[in-house]
């Protein structure tokens, strides 16, 4: 997404997801008129069955369902689907876009939407994009060999980052050091991990990441 040089964003694929099919048609056809490749999604669900690998993800927020923009950024990584989000909405009040972009948005247009005023926001987060699509994807990535781990397991990672040794792990779990070292072997086999420092790196890369997205 690097910018071109007079000021205008290379052409794009926007994924724009809205219940609403007239404003889905409208949408498709400001993308059109501006330069950018347009895909259609009536909800997330339909994203979900054919989730895009490329582009920036255009996202209505609909108050009436559950949690609105905040629960969608959710589900949306939950789904493993990283790339970036804009939010548009009617009318959205400062503290719901200071949510939205605390939650991950990398930003929040009221509607109606006009072509000048998306293609100033494409080219003002068109770095801001690459960096939070690559953030987001390492998240996931790196919650994902998080979570293959067990609660002792995860427990055992905790103290060894401290700095524990097998002994003193073993005494703060009131287990047995032979039990530490199974469920540390189980526990790197898991991460990939073929050193303690690497286990140990993982786990204080998950801590990095989930600080630099709030």
């Amino acid at each position: 997404m690097d910018l071109e040089l007079e000021g205008q964003s290379k052409k794009l694929s926007l994924h724009y997801v809205d219940l609403d099919t007239r404003a889905r048609a409208q949408f498709a056809t400001l993308a059109m008129e501006i330069g950018h490749h347009c895909e259609l999604y009536d909800s997330l669900n339909e994203l979900y069955a054919y989730p895009p690998e490329h582009g920036l993800i255009v996202m209505r927020d609909a108050p009436n369902d559950a949690g609105g923009i905040l629960s969608a950024l959710a589900r949306l990584e939950k789904a493993g689907i990283w790339l970036p989000v804009i939010a548009v909405g009617d009318a959205p009040s400062p503290h719901k876009i200071v949510d939205a972009i605390k939650a991950g948005a990398l930003d929040y247009l009221s509607l109606p939407l006009e072509g000048s005023r998306l293609e100033r926001c494409l080219v003002r987060t068109a770095d801001e994009a690459k960096r939070t699509s690559s953030l987001r994807r390492r998240k996931i990535e790196v919650q994902e060999l998080i979570d293959r781990l067990s609660t002792r397991e995860a427990e055992v990672l905790d103290l060894l980052a401290c700095g524990h040794s097998n002994k003193l792990i073993a005494r703060e779990l009131g287990i047995s050091p032979r039990t530490v070292e199974i469920h540390r072997a189980n526990m790197m086999s898991k991460l990939g991990a073929r050193h303690a420092a690497s286990a140990v790196r993982i786990k204080l890369e998950s801590e990095q990441v989930q600080l630099a997205s709030l």
